[in-house]
Parts: C-alpha cells; sequence; structure tokens
C-alpha cells in the first residue's frame, strides 16, 4: 500500500492583489507551497501531486527540481473537481492523502495520525478542528451517536448547522478504490455551482462506513491563507512558534516578537540574539555566541563565543571561535574567518580566508584574499581585486602590517612580517620582514591664494 500525496495548488488568490500565484506567497522566506511539500516528504510519499491551474507556469518553475509530479485543472471547478484531475494516478490499493498548497503549516505527526487512521475497514478519515468562531467553514454534522454523517459549507448549512462549531479543514486521508468511486458521483448542485470534496462524507456514510477523525495540536496547523493579512498575521504565529522552540532549547531572546527565522538554526548553549535579527537559510551558531540587534545572517556557521555587533550582514561564510565582528560589518559570500578575528565597523570581506588574530578594523574591502595570522590591516585599506574584466587573488603572509589607506593590487603577494607604510599603492610583491610604501613627493606651494567666491 503506497502513500500519495495530492496538493491543491489551483487556485487564482483573488484576494491576494499579487501577480505572484498564492501558493507562491512567501511565509518564513518560503512560498507557501514549499512548506507543504517540505511536509509531504517527511512522510515518505511514493508520489507528490500537485494540482495547477492558475498561473501554473509560474508554480512549476519555482517548484521545479523536487521531484513533483504537476497534474493541470484548466477550469476550476472546486475541489472535488481538483482531485479528479488526479485519479488516473491513484490505484485502489494507495492510500490518499489530500493536503492544501496556501495551508502550509500542518505537522507532520498531525498528518501520520489522520493516515493511521485509514484501514480496510475505514476507508476515509477527516482533519477537523473546534473553532470559537468557525464562520466560513464547513460544519461537520454528526448524529446522534457523535458519528460523522456529512459537512456542510457555510453557504449551504441551516441556522442550526451554523451553530456548530467542529469544522472541516479540507485534509483527509482516503483509501484509493473508495475515492475513485466517490469522485465519480460528485455532483455540483449546491449554492456555488462546484464539486466539493466534502461531499465524499456523506457518500462514504451511505456506504455503510464509519468516517474517521483526528484534530491538530492548535488552530495555526490548519489556518489557510486568502490575503495579505492572514499571511501576515500566519507569519507572526509561525515566528513566535519558532523563537518559543528556540527558547526551549535555552536560546535567551531580547524580544521574541522582534526574531524573524527563514530556515533552519542549530544552536548550542548560551546563545544570546538581540531584537531585529533575520536567520535566513542554514545558520549553525556555537556556544556562547552572541548576535547584536539588527543584524542579519544567512547561510552562516558561527564558533563558540563569538560576537556579532548590530547592524551587520554575513552571508555564506563560515566564522571561527572568539572572533568580533561589527558593528556595520558585511561579510559576503566565501569569506572564512579562523578564530579570534577582528572584522571591525563597515569592514567588507568576499571570498577571503582570513588566519588566527588577524584583524581588519575600520573602513576596508578585503576580496579574494588569504591572509595569514596575526596580521593587522589599516583603516581604508583596500584589496583591488577586479580589473574591469577578471577577479585577481591577494596573498598576505602572517604577521603582516599594512598601514591606513593602502589599496594593494591584485595580483600581488606580500611575505611574512612585511610592512607596508600608510598611503601606498602597492603594484608588486612585498618581500618578508621589509618596509615597503610607495609614496609621492610632498610639496608645499608658497604665496597660494584661495580661491575667492564669485560675486
Amino acid at each position: 500500500m503506497a502513500l500519495k500525496v495530492v496538493i491543491l495548488a489551483a487556485g487564482k488568490g483573488t484576494r491576494m492583489r499579487s501577480s505572484l500565484p498564492k501558493v507562491l506567497q512567501p511565509l518564513a522566506g518560503q512560498p507557501l507551497l514549499q512548506h507543504v511539500v517540505n511536509t509531504a516528504k517527511l512522510l515518505d510519499a511514493k508520489q507528490v501531486l500537485t494540482v495547477v491551474g492558475h498561473q501554473s507556469h509560474l508554480v512549476e518553475e519555482r517548484m521545479a527540481g523536487q521531484n513533483i509530479d504537476f497534474v493541470a485543472q484548466t477550469e476550476q471547478l472546486g475541489t472535488g473537481h481538483a482531485v479528479q484531475q488526479v485519479v488516473p494516478e491513484i490505484a485502489d490499493n494507495d492510500t490518499v492523502l489530500v493536503l492544501y498548497g496556501d495551508v502550509p503549516l500542518t505537522a507532520k505527526t498531525t498528518l501520520q495520525d489522520l493516515l493511521e487512521l485509514v484501514t480496510e475497514q475505514h476507508p476515509l478519515a477527516l482533519l477537523t478542528i473546534n473553532l470559537d468562531n468557525p464562520t466560513g467553514y464547513g460544519r461537520i454534522v454528526r448524529d446522534n451517536h457523535l458519528a460523522v454523517q456529512a459537512i456542510v459549507e457555510q453557504k449551504d448549512a441551516s441556522n442550526e448547522q451554523l451553530q456548530i462549531q467542529e469544522v472541516n479543514t479540507g485534509i483527509l486521508a482516503a483509501r484509493g478504490k473508495q475515492l475513485k468511486l466517490w469522485l465519480s458521483q460528485l455532483q455540483s448542485n449546491n449554492a456555488q455551482g462546484e464539486f466539493y470534496l466534502t461531499d465524499i462524507i456523506a457518500m462514504c456514510v451511505a456506504d455503510g462506513f464509519a468516517v474517521q477523525t483526528t484534530q491538530p495540536a492548535c488552530e495555526m496547523e490548519v489556518l489557510g491563507v486568502n490575503d495579505k493579512r492572514q499571511l501576515q498575521a500566519l507569519e507572526r504565529q509561525y515566528q513566535l512558534s519558532i523563537a518559543d522552540d528556540l527558547m526551549v532549547q535555552g536560546a535567551t531572546l531580547i524580544d521574541a516578537s522582534r526574531l524573524d527565522v527563514r530556515g533552519t538554526v542549530a544552536l548550542g548553549q548560551d546563545i544570546e540574539i538581540d531584537v531585529n535579527v533575520i536567520l535566513a537559510g542554514k545558520v549553525v551558531l556555537a556556544d556562547g555566541v552572541k548576535i547584536g540587534a539588527n543584524c542579519i545572517l544567512i547561510n552562516v556557521t558561527i564558533g563558540a563565543n563569538t560576537e556579532i555587533h548590530p547592524f551587520s550582514h554575513l552571508e555564506d561564510c563560515v566564522v571561527g571561535a572568539s572572533t568580533n565582528i561589527g558593528p556595520y560589518a558585511r561579510l559576503r559570500p566565501g569569506t572564512e574567518l579562523a578564530d579570534k578575528v577582528r572584522i571591525g565597523n563597515f569592514v567588507e570581506t568576499k571570498k577571503a580566508k582570513i588566519g588566527t588574530g588577524s584583524k581588519v578594523n575600520h573602513l576596508s574591502y578585503v576580496g579574494d584574499t588569504i591572509m595569514g595570522e596575526g596580521c593587522n590591516i589599516g583603516a581604508g585599506t583596500i584589496t583591488c581585486n577586479y580589473d574591469g574584466v577578471n577577479k585577481h587573488q591577494t596573498v598576505i603572509g602572517d604577521n603582516v602590517f599594512v598601514g591606513s589607506d593602502t589599496q594593494l593590487v591584485a595580483p600581488v603577494e606580500i611575505g611574512d612580517n612585511a610592512t607596508i607604510g600608510a598611503g601606498s599603492t602597492i603594484t608588486k610583491g612585498c618581500p618578508a620582514d621589509e618596509l615597503s610604501l610607495s609614496r609621492s613627493k610632498q610639496l608645499t606651494i608658497k604665496g597660494w591664494q584661495k580661491p575667492e567666491k564669485k560675486q
């Protein structure tokens, strides 16, 4: 018996007021649909079938390369009609799980609980939830023995049925044989003129089967997104849940409501994170790391006891232990810092390997560079790595001292223990243990008069 996951992602999402399809709207840095696909893969599904319609080419392009099979729904005639499109892919002995591309946060454990309810004797299971305000949702109608009888949509419900608080989330699991039969019997004689997937519940009951139900741990798991307000509200709920999990792991967050995680975070002990920090991609923080306010970290690994001061931006880089970065530092992709390195304010690095204990303290650019240990790079130093066409490398040995306002014109190599005088433009290699500098002669023009402003 194989699991096949069907994700409904064909809707236009008119209320989003966006040229981007609804299922591609971002939540925590990923499309809504991506969250659903990620969860489906955790369930070890044999096949993930995504039903697409509105701007299907954009959805398929964005989700390409993820082992997803796309099925077209050329007319949007309801959820039942959408699932009908995948019938050729469903075998009688398959278990089919129906998910929604705009319901992104259903937990793996919740779906596992739902799937376990599906057997030959119980071919249909529903995920339901009780809401204080069920407006807009289909109501779960039960008999006097609490057995599920049907789902009634809001527009088709009687006044009595509108008082029911248990509602349909839309998520269900069914055996392939019965699901295909019920789908073939759907009709569109309802207020919307659509083929409702929910009508199969009454068909299941009519065939003598009891409908099984389970509920998620929290409402957030089944919240759908229809407009930008709902998207923002779900984003904040989700971010708070992530922050809560980080605090359970021992992280100190100065304000949990002012942290955004848009990927995964692996934590050591005694982590401190100040306000307005964004952690994106894969972030690894070792013991004792401190991150100041307004920092952005994207795909970075930070060594133990390193401190990142406010307003620093790190992307695709590796930082060693006991290192000090910022404030206002930018570490671009390819930067690798060893232990006890100092990257100061308004310093930018790119594709730079900087050795243990070296310092680039102020207002400098170090790109395409290999730097040894114990170096001191003066304020305003620039590695001139680009000739307008190609990039070139600068190699700096150990214990090199570079004076302020120096340009190192690559390709160039600086030997161990070399010293470079301030204000130099270095275009040739500098030997080890020597002082190198370039200076024009200083002149004083006697009798020179400052220009005066014309009246």
